[in-house]
């Protein structure tokens, strides 16, 4: 997933509160139109001089209590049922701070990567969602993104009202979420929205949790030692001053690496389309690209199309030392109109300059996306490239400050500092930017739910966001990561207060950020509604695997979650999305239809049927549901080494 970062303010140290204030003062997530955990013990902390009395007023509670010796001073206020507006008095010596229009209710922390940092404003009907949204007992905080590389005691955020005005920039899934709770409950609902996109799971784990595990967790940081936070931006700082310059002066430019007679035998060799940090890891900046195509004597001369798909970050394309286009944007689709007269008999040389500014970077589209056309006929470039780099940052030792470049920069800055802020339990949606490391995922996940409530203190309820279908379909069965993922999420579900909204059939084949954030929040929902409010009348999870009986060459899967029954969108009943394997462990498509609570799967060519697989792939045919319109949840009856796994 692309990572931009257009502002970030970067804490250079952990925050140091002064043994004297001149006045008593409260982190950020103190403020008007806040929302408090009812029924439950209400913590108010903060800064004074040292030794000072505070004072903390609210409803018909008054408590006091004295600064410590460096000024830190905490009290606890008795539960409050839900309710309000209320205001909230605090008091030193020289100042006093109200805050206004407080309600108590459930608060939820909804944290992760894009999918839950993306807004009301770009979801599906976004303009009716947004006009709608009148519901003033809804608030939401968003915290201002940081990193740090030590806990801090403070963030950046003010809460809202949900109001047309401000729901805009509200995250989507939390919205949807946090308005079917207050509809369902008649309950003031608050949302603390603390999510960054492109960001892995090591980030937001707390240092002292993320040390304790195996050495091979922290491998992929062993490159980057950081004991002097300072020192270390400061000379990075530096570094980048001279990559910034040197990507100025391209020495492929000055040298003319795109002329027809400069020779590039020496350039190493690199297959495309993909990423180039699968070939050069943590790469940023300038590299050059070549394909030679050799062409028939008759579309010399002739006018042609060139598609290079996509290309991360900005390209400037020749062709035969004739430049023929320039392109800014990662996700743009590279088509290029050559005039005549370009083009000859024999070799044509293709050259791609690519400026990559941050995360993946290349020629990185599908295979079919790679082409030249011609005179009515189409030429595949996708292949062997040649590549040489002119700029990039490694050369220069600086590394782009940014969220995984080293574990808990996340923890440290967007969640330490609001531990004490009491909760009713966690949403989360992030788990794209591990998918490559899914095996991982099953000790990293569970670690960081476990290392989040210890911080709190208390066992609250976390639900989260099973991957969505994303990419191309498969022609036939392959491993997947996306798969192992998902396996990981589910068998996470093995911690107690935990659940899953699967959502393999709300996706997008060509974007990572489905629009329909409606049913992810809707599906988290009924999550914590049967749950958490005894409404066990909602049926909160399309069917799961419970089993499988063989009898004959057909397997015959038995799910739970079933509710009034299966069925299948299909109008001839074909479930899809099985596969299945005999001994061989070589799988294959195969039919599948409902009969009665039990899906029959099978396939003329496998006899004696061992292993089956639902929904395993990147981007599965999902159409097997509950009555409750739920959807299946992908599984796998074998227990092969995934792709994940280290071998």
């Amino acid at each position: 997933m692309k990572r931009k970062l257009s502002t970030l303010l970067i804490c250079c140290f952990s925050l140091a509160i002064s043994a004297l204030y001149a006045e008593v003062q409260l982190p950020r997530i103190f403020s008007d139109n806040m929302v408090l955990q009812r029924d439950k013990p209400i913590k108010v902390w903060g800064w004074a001089d040292k030794n000072e009395t505070v004072e903390v007023r609210f409803i018909d509670q008054v408590k006091k209590v004295k600064a410590d010796k460096n000024g830190n001073w905490q009290l606890q206020l008795a539960p409050v049922a839900y309710g309000g507006p209320y205001s909230m008095e605090i008091k030193g010596k020289l100042n006093s701070i109200t805050f206004k229009n407080i309600l108590v209710g459930e608060v939820w922390l909804c944290s992760g990567q894009s999918n839950m940092e993306w807004t009301v404003s770009n979801v599906n009907n976004a303009t009716t969602e947004i006009a709608n949204a009148n519901y003033p007992e809804i608030r939401s905080f968003n915290v201002i993104k940081d990193l740090s590389i030590k806990p801090k005691t403070d963030l950046e955020g003010t809460w809202q009202l949900c109001s047309p005005e401000t729901v805009a920039n509200f995250s989507a899934v939390a919205y949807f979420f946090a308005r079917k709770l207050n509809k369902e409950l008649n309950i003031p609902i608050g949302i603390i929205n603390s999510s960054w996109g492109g960001t892995d799971i090591e980030t937001w784990t707390s240092p002292d949790s993320f040390n304790k595990l195996p050495e091979a967790f922290s491998e992929r940081y062993k490159n980057i030692q950081i004991t002097d936070f300072d020192k270390f931006v400061k000379e990075n700082g530096e570094n980048k001053e001279a990559y910034l310059k040197a990507l100025q002066n391209d020495p492929g430019i000055t040298e003319e690496w795109f002329a027809p007679s400069y020779n590039s035998d020496s350039w190493k060799k690199m297959q495309i389309p993909q990423l180039w940090e699968n070939i050069l890891p943590e790469a940023d900046g300038i590299i050059w690209f070549k394909y030679t195509l050799n062409l028939p004597s008759n579309v010399e001369g002739k006018a042609a199309t060139l598609q290079l798909g996509a290309i991360d970050d900005n390209d400037i394309t020749w062709i035969n030392g004739v430049k023929v286009g320039e392109t800014e944007g990662y996700s743009v689709n590279r088509i290029y109109k050559l005039p005549a007269n370009i083009l000859k008999a024999g070799s044509n040389v293709i050259t791609v300059k690519v400026t990559d500014n941050t995360g993946g970077g290349g020629l990185y589209g599908e295979q079919e996306d790679l082409w030249m056309e011609v005179d009515g006929k189409k030429y595949s470039l996708a292949g062997e490239w040649s590549y040489q780099t002119a700029v990039i940052n490694k050369d220069f030792n600086y590394i782009d400050l940014s969220p995984n470049m080293y574990p808990s920069l996340l923890y440290n800055a967007m969640i330490n500092p609001i531990v004490n802020f009491e909760i009713k339990g966690t949403i989360w949606y992030q788990g794209e930017n591990n998918a490559s490391q899914a095996y991982n995922y099953r000790t990293l996940f569970p670690n960081m739910i476990n290392n989040w409530r210890t911080k709190w203190g208390y066992e609250f309820p976390f639900y989260w966001v099973q991957l969505a279908n994303f990419m191309a379909k498969d022609i036939t069965p392959v491993e997947s990561e996306w798969a192992e993922l998902r396996e990981a999420q589910t068998m996470t579900l093995s911690l107690p207060k935990t659940g899953e909204a699967v959502i393999t059939d709300i996706g997008e084949a060509n974007d990572i950020h489905p629009r329909n954030k409606q049913d992810v929040g809707l599906r988290l929902a009924l999550n914590a509604l049967n749950k958490d409010y005894g409404r066990t009348d909602i049926i909160y999870s399309g069917p799961t695997f419970k089993s499988m009986d063989i009898d004959g060459n057909k397997a015959i899967i038995h799910f739970d979650n079933i509710g009034k029954g299966l069925y299948t969108t299909n109008k001839y009943g074909y479930v899809e999305g099985f596969a299945i394997a005999g001994a061989d462990d070589k799988f294959e498509w195969a039919k599948a239809y409902i009969e009665g609570d039990k899906v029959i799967v099978y396939s003329n060519n496998i006899l004696t049927p061992v292993s089956v697989r639902y929904s395993w792939s990147n981007n599965p045919d999902v159409n097997l549901f509950n009555m409750n319109g739920l959807p299946a949840a992908p599984f796998r009856t074998d227990t092969l080494k995934g792709i994940t796994q280290k071998k």
